[in-house]
């Protein structure tokens, strides 16, 4: 049975994640993201689940930041939750007698609205997580009156559900990936995602379009790009790219190949099954054939035969 590392504590919309993507796993909750990923990394655990992407607020910085450094990790699995936010207070608490509010960081965003249009004077405090956020609150002598968090939260905490949907989306989904030390990729479906990290080898006009050239020419749709800090001074970035198809396809092979050449370095990230299940349309010229078609017309040429 595999020992997993999530954001915890119990409760967290990671946590409903994990038991979706490894129902049997040993849970083994977290502080933050940062320690999941070290857990993973030094042995502690087999694997960690996390929060990559949401679908209103974009990428999780502290998932790109913890991925883009330390030691390598590679993405395996990946899972796309609906989330639903509920407000949750001790018993006997009222909507007027909420003042401060405790919730994560992508919770305030997402909640923005209700927040604003509910508790206009009500100071709002991030929390690690959604669950730490109930778990705090559902101390008798906690400064906060209530949190946002998941309803399961509630249920393990003991607190009452204020109102629920408190989302400004109802459609809002986040996209939780599955991490573990390096090994073997999983197979190619057909229906792929890789991931992978770039770093500019200087910074000069044209040096991002160097990079996304590498994907057009080879016909490699992406599906995601975000530019993060490298910490080294303003200007100075590093990106992440999400994008159709597994590294064994000969045109993501080749893509990568080409940002390897141009980048002062390349993270990769994975390679693994979309969980939408959407196949990538193959451009004229780029499936495994056309390459290798290709190579065969080249040598005969470096061979002599015209």
């Amino acid at each position: 049975m595999p020992r997993l590392a999530y954001l915890g504590p119990e409760g967290t919309f990671t946590e409903e994640a994990l038991r979706i993507l490894a129902p049997h796993a040993e849970r083994l909750p977290s502080a933050n993201v940062g320690a999941a990923l070290d857990a993973a990394r030094h042995g502690e655990a087999d694997g960690a689940v996390v929060p990559l992407e949401n679908s209103l607020e974009g990428g999780i910085t502290s998932t790109l930041d913890e991925l883009a450094r330390g030691e390598p990790l590679l993405i395996v699995a990946e899972l796309l939750l609906p989330v639903e936010f509920s407000l949750l207070v001790r018993p006997g608490t009222r909507m007027r007698d909420i003042k401060r509010i405790f919730t994560h960081p992508a919770a305030i965003t997402q909640c923005r609205n209700f927040t604003a249009r509910e508790f206009p004077d009500a100071v709002v405090v991030s929390a690690p997580s959604t669950a730490a956020a109930a778990q705090e609150v559902s101390l008798p002598d906690s400064p906060y009156d209530a949190a946002i968090a998941a309803r399961i939260a509630g249920d393990n905490y003991g607190l009452v559900e204020l109102a629920s949907d408190v989302g400004d989306r109802s459609d809002t989904v986040t996209r939780f990936v599955r991490v573990a030390r390096p090994g073997a990729l999983p197979e190619p479906t057909g229906s792929d995602r890789t991931s992978l990290v770039a770093f500019l080898a200087d910074d000069h006009p044209g040096a991002l379009l160097e990079m996304l050239t590498e994907f057009s020419v080879r016909g490699v749709n992406l599906t995601r790009i975000e530019s993060r800090p490298t910490g080294d001074g303003i200007g100075r970035y590093f990106f992440h790219f999400d994008f159709e198809g597994h590294v064994a396809d000969a045109r993501v092979g080749e893509a990568v190949s080409g940002l390897h050449r141009v980048c002062s370095d390349v993270r990769f990230l994975g390679s693994y099954p979309r969980a939408d299940g959407l196949s990538p349309q193959i451009k004229r010229g780029t499936a495994d054939d056309d390459f290798a078609e290709a190579a065969s017309w080249l040598a005969r040429i470096r061979g002599g035969q015209v």
